[in-house]
């Protein structure tokens, strides 16, 4: 697995990887992390993955890991 880039903003850490023909795109937040795994022929390369991560998606992976907080908030009792 190699890093092929990453997607600045203000919100999490997003790095881009490729592997096995595919590409991963991991999002990282805290203690939590998000990863999508999408086929090197659903997308004509790095800039067109890049261009996948608009702002309402990225506003669901924040959703996301703030129901990924809460779930593990209420196994450990924080």
């Amino acid at each position: 697995m190699r890093i092929i880039g990453e997607i600045p903003n203000n919100h999490c850490k997003i790095t881009l990887f490729q592997w096995n023909e595919k590409y991963l795109v991991k999002f990282e937040l805290g203690l939590y992390e998000q990863t999508y795994k999408v086929d090197e022929y659903e997308v004509e390369g790095t800039n067109a993955l890049k261009e996948l991560i608009s702002d309402v998606f990225l506003q669901k992976v924040m959703k996301r890991f703030d129901e990924m907080h809460a779930d593990w908030g209420e196994i450990v009792e924080f």
